[in-house]
């Protein structure tokens, strides 16, 4: 039996605990991306969330459709942007089947919540046009807090779910070497990886740092060049 995705809708909701650094990440990855590739006739998206990346994704390409098996927050979402000019799609991802290819697919923050994530990957192997690009986006099991809470003993073992893990419906917790290993067993070959956001500290304590914003955003800037301590890892593909 399929999980019921509105279980964890209430995350995705403006006011969750996390939104301050899903707000950061979810505006600059989608952007990292579109630098690699500026402009397509086609993309596609696997999971609404948040929205932050459809409102981006949107005016990237000619044609955008977005995957989400959750009608709580399609709902939600098409209420907050009712001038959104992009196609949803309400399906589970194992599901789902194009009427045509697609120039790039992505799969931001998805692989740690499906429940067979190599069969998703092969899967959308075969919806990518000759020369298409995957992107995919995962939380860094190996990050710098993470690896202090290990030392700490704030968590038992590095790839160890946590309560927020838990609330946002997370499977697993991924690392380059595990992501790569997946990625490779589905027939692609990395082209790019970098980090996305670099934070050295827990957000409590960033909060009482002066300038504030001004450090989060020179945390992004500098965690590019860096995926093995950052949050989370952006990795492009193309099919072997």
């Amino acid at each position: 039996m399929k999980k019921d995705l509105n279980a964890v809708s209430s995350e995705y909701r403006p006011d969750a605990v996390t939104e301050i650094e899903n707000n950061l990440m979810l505006n600059w990855y989608p952007q990292r991306i579109i630098s690699r590739f500026k402009h397509v006739p086609s993309l596609l998206e696997l999971g609404l969330g948040h929205g932050f990346s459809a409102k981006i994704f949107a005016n990237a390409c000619n044609r955008y459709v977005v995957l989400d098996g959750s009608s709580v927050v399609i709902e939600q979402f098409r209420h907050n942007t009712p001038d959104f000019r992009g196609e949803i799609v309400e399906t589970y991802f194992e599901d789902y089947s194009p009427d045509q290819k697609f120039n790039v697919i992505v799969m931001g923050f998805v692989l740690e919540h499906v429940d067979d994530p190599d069969l998703i990957l092969k899967r959308y192997h075969d919806f990518l046009l000759p020369g298409g690009k995957l992107y995919v986006a995962v939380p860094n099991a190996k990050s710098m807090n993470r690896r202090l809470g290990l030392e700490l003993g704030l968590i038992d073992d590095i790839y160890s779910l946590n309560a927020n893990d838990l609330a946002l419906g997370h499977q697993r917790q991924y690392c380059r070497d595990t992501l790569k290993a997946a990625v490779a067993r589905a027939g692609y070959r990395v082209l790019h990886e970098e980090g996305i956001y670099l934070k050295p500290l827990p957000l409590g304590v960033l909060k009482t740092l002066e300038d504030f914003e001004a450090n989060l955003q020179a945390m992004l800037r500098v965690g590019v060049d860096f995926p093995d301590l950052c949050v989370a890892l952006l990795m492009e593909l193309e099919v072997q």
